[in-house]
């Protein structure tokens, strides 16, 4: 291993900066993840409004149309769903933040990390400012812990049972389901085996979805209480999930034991150390540092610390061959970064310049803010980033945005080179950069070159 600090500073953490120092070892970037976020964000059971306030709200105004009160239950709405919007903001606002002022930026990465991968995306607009509130819940305090933990959180929170339909799940031989001839849905089920926990090649079949689906219901929520057991909904019976059987009759803690074993599986820490590396070090990362880091989880029960430390010390994760193609919400933040903008002043823009500087330049990069296609998230293959239309997005974006996250002048772009891109700058972008006639340009081309590009 050869550890390199500005290697590390791109490859794990979140870029260069001309006013953060880089890590001076491995150490260092482990130590962030027991560190508290900076720029507080607000769990689900604290942002204001919640479901309930917005629905309550939206009935009103409906029940409301023709009558003498339909102005002021249509202002009551409106103020609900600007407040909405506010939240919606300011965690966007917020989570961009803690990336561009983190020491390191590992900690956010892991975070944005383990939110795709336990995907959850807003079914309409009383959950639209929830979703970032959802993975301050379930992802963010696990971070520093065990994946079955965070598993647990992430199957159990209202967005992710709103987002699957499980509250809809109901055992058709259960006393709801026998009265209302309801009957299971299996989504959550299936992306808990396919994406959640063993992989999409994973050694279980049909019937095993099956049954864990009959174990899954009873899981629900509602607008008052939050996420709670139902045994109402529970389909009766023991259910056997990859050859373990489960006995209905203890309830919740019978599902949160099959969470567990889950969560420890052998192919669970393969998937999961798999996916950690192709985040971090390359697409189609080296098989030895998977082995390492399955390892690692292995032994430890997936305490995920000892996974990210498996492959901090792994040789294959210093090789200086840059390959991975940043997203756009990381090309981003680590343009921020490197022009020196503090999360102070990213956490403090306005509306204005949130939906001009981010929200519209990642929809444009083909990066919209919380809305992946699918539960699936984000694409694994950092080189789906590169299209047409997200190409010219960058570029526009390095050309105009620098000007107006720099309140003073730019820097000499000879300079900004090395702030940029330090010893992983090529001759070719250091002298585009010196050839550049005005510093906006200069900035730019270093800003919207490949190696820029790329971590």
């Amino acid at each position: 291993m050869r550890f390199d600090p500005t290697l590390a500073a791109v490859r794990f953490g979140s870029g260069l900066s001309p006013i953060i120092g880089r890590p001076a070892n491995a150490d260092a970037i482990l130590a962030e993840v027991d560190d508290a976020f900076a720029f507080a964000i607000p769990g689900y059971s604290d942002a204001d409004p919640s479901i309930r306030d917005y629905q309550q709200a939206s009935m009103t105004r409906t029940k409301a149309r023709g009558t003498d009160q339909a102005e002021q239950t249509e202002q009551a709405f409106r103020e609900v769903r600007q407040a909405a919007n506010r939240v919606y903001d300011q965690a966007l606002r917020s989570s961009l933040a803690r990336h561009v002022g983190a020491d390191v930026g590992f900690k956010p990465r892991l975070s944005a990390f383990f939110a795709d991968h336990f995907t959850v995306k807003s079914r309409g607009g009383p959950q639209r400012h929830l979703v970032t509130p959802f993975v301050e819940d379930a992802v963010t305090p696990h971070l520093n812990g065990y994946f079955s933990a965070m598993l647990r959180a992430v199957i159990t929170h209202p967005m992710m049972l709103i987002y699957l339909q499980q509250f809809q799940s109901v055992g058709p031989t259960s006393p709801f389901g026998k009265r209302r001839n309801r009957g299971i849905n299996e989504n959550l089920a299936r992306e808990l085996l396919e994406l959640h926990t063993l992989g999409v090649d994973g050694v279980y079949a049909q019937a095993d979805v099956r049954e864990l689906a009959e174990l899954l219901t009873g899981l629900t929520y509602n607008g008052r209480r939050g996420f709670y057991y139902d045994d109402r909904f529970a389909e009766p019976g023991a259910e056997t999930v990859l050859g373990i059987t489960y006995d209905a009759a203890d309830g919740l803690d019978n599902i949160l034991r099959a969470i567990d074993d889950l969560a420890v599986h052998p192919q669970t820490a393969r998937h999961i150390a798999g996916k950690i590396a192709a985040e971090f070090v390359a697409d189609t990362p080296d098989v030895g540092l998977v082995d390492a880091m399955t390892a690692a989880f292995v032994t430890t029960d997936g305490f995920l610390p000892s996974v990210y430390a498996a492959m901090l010390d792994h040789p294959a994760s210093w090789h200086v061959d840059l390959q991975k193609i940043k997203s756009p919400q990381r090309f981003i933040t680590s343009a921020m970064r490197a022009l020196g903008v503090t999360g102070d002043g990213v956490d403090q823009a306005s509306g204005r310049n949130t939906r001009a500087l981010f929200v519209t330049p990642l929809r444009v990069m083909g990066q919209p803010w919380e809305r992946p296609n699918g539960p699936d998230g984000w694409p694994e293959d950092s080189t789906d980033w590169i299209s047409p239309q997200g190409m010219a997005g960058r570029i526009s974006w390095a050309m105009t945005a620098p000007r107006i996250l720099v309140r003073t002048r730019l820097p000499d772009p000879r300079d900004f080179v090395q702030t940029a891109l330090g010893s992983l700058a090529g001759q070719d972008v250091v002298f585009a950069a010196s050839a550049a006639e005005v510093r906006d340009e200069g900035v730019g081309v270093v800003l919207a070159s490949p190696a820029f590009q790329r971590s």
